[in-house]
């Protein structure tokens, strides 16, 4: 999850900088991507919904050793 975080930073970094008719280029490449794929915005969104819960459940002592697999 941590590698997630790192590359949604980077790329939020890279669109910081780009200049305002390249952002909207950018959005619009999101949203074809969103049209080719209509179930993946859904499986997306539920997806970030239950991190919350599941992190309860994967983020815990007893569990700790596997975080090493």
């Amino acid at each position: 999850m941590q590698a997630d975080k790192i590359s949604e930073q980077k790329l939020l970094e890279k669109i910081h900088q780009l200049i305002p008719e390249q952002i909207v280029l950018v959005e619009n490449f999101i949203d074809s991507l969103y049209q080719q794929h209509p179930d993946f915005s859904l499986t997306l969104a539920a997806a970030k919904l239950s991190e919350p819960t599941l992190k309860k459940i994967w983020d815990n002592p007893d569990d700790a050793e596997y975080d090493q697999l």
